[in-house]
């Protein structure tokens, strides 16, 4: 059995909105001015007719987000559980929202044993476009486990210069930041450095789910590579990350400590603050050598971005 994949005329919502704000200045009058913002709208996921979680998300790509959302959330166990996906659009109105403030609806039908386990397991939660931890009632509510990741003998291949490549790479890769500067990507990279694929959103975790969604679709979770964020490296990105597989991740910012602890209890090789030109590696993945002086589990305070 195959996942499910919209049809390319799947409904959906303009990705970008034109505004005439003022720009004003200290020392020259204001004056009207044409810019793009982006788009932020609601997107319902709906599992087995249950209404699950409201993400506030840019709308393009809402399939894969919701099957990313999915996987990276442990409510289905592999893109094979996902028997079928719809997207509709839902009216302000009908969706009880203030005019002009449309939303989109992904159904999402999955196995019973997977719903079976999502009912035993529901919480109140919100879209993770923030600290990613929204809706926890209590310290075990913040799911921390994860299995540990495989030794892959592909790892070391993941280092500086192929992170500075590819991270020199992304911006120009990054349409809808060039056009709004108010989004985040999700890129899959190649070890030899080439972008592969890129996911954009207004939150970072939802650019890695929808990132993790293709690579499920394209049966690619499993090929080696690794996970490029223009965002920092959160525990909760981290923990994406190792839940469906991905080995390796980089990010624009460093990490929280949290998320190098995330890395290094998973085996998950982190590099953070990657600026050409220098990154910093805070966690060397499973099978790697430990990093030197890192017994605390911090990594070094003297580095410069």
């Amino acid at each position: 059995m195959s996942c499910p994949v919209p049809s390319p005329d799947a409904p959906t919502l303009a990705a970008t909105q034109r505004i005439q704000p003022e720009l004003h200045h200290l020392h020259q009058p204001g004056s009207p001015l044409s810019c793009t913002l982006a788009s932020e709208v609601p997107v319902a996921l709906v599992f087995n007719g249950i209404s699950h979680a409201v993400l506030m998300a840019s709308p393009g790509d809402a399939a894969e987000l919701a099957l990313g959302f999915a996987l990276t959330e442990g409510i289905i166990d592999s893109a094979d559980d996902c028997y079928d996906l719809e997207v509709h659009t839902v009216g302000a109105a009908d969706a009880g929202l203030p005019a002009g403030i449309d939303a989109l609806q992904v159904q999402l039908q999955i196995a019973a044993r997977c719903f079976m386990r999502l009912k035993d397991r529901r919480r109140s939660m919100s879209g993770r476009t923030g600290c990613g931890v929204c809706g926890v009632e209590s310290f075990a509510a913040l799911d921390l486990d994860c299995p540990p990741l495989p030794a892959h003998p592909w790892l070391a291949q993941v280092d500086v210069q192929t992170v500075l490549r590819a991270m020199d790479a992304l911006r120009d890769r990054q349409t809808l930041h060039q056009t709004t500067r108010a989004t985040h990507a999700a890129a899959w990279v190649d070890l030899h450095g080439q972008i592969l694929h890129v996911m954009e959103d207004v939150g970072r975790h939802n650019a890695l789910d929808k990132l993790v969604g293709l690579l499920a679709q394209r049966r690619q979770l499993q090929q080696p590579g690794f996970a490029l964020l223009s965002s920092r490296g959160s525990h909760e990105l981290v923990r994406k990350c190792a839940r469906v597989g991905i080995a390796a991740l980089a990010t624009a910012s460093a990490p929280t400590h949290m998320g190098m602890r995330m890395a290094e209890l998973t085996g998950l090789r982190l590099w953070g603050l990657c600026r050409s030109p220098q990154a910093l590696l805070y966690a060397p993945g499973s099978g790697q050598a430990p990093l030197a002086g890192n017994a605390t589990g911090s990594p070094g305070n003297g580095a410069t971005s």
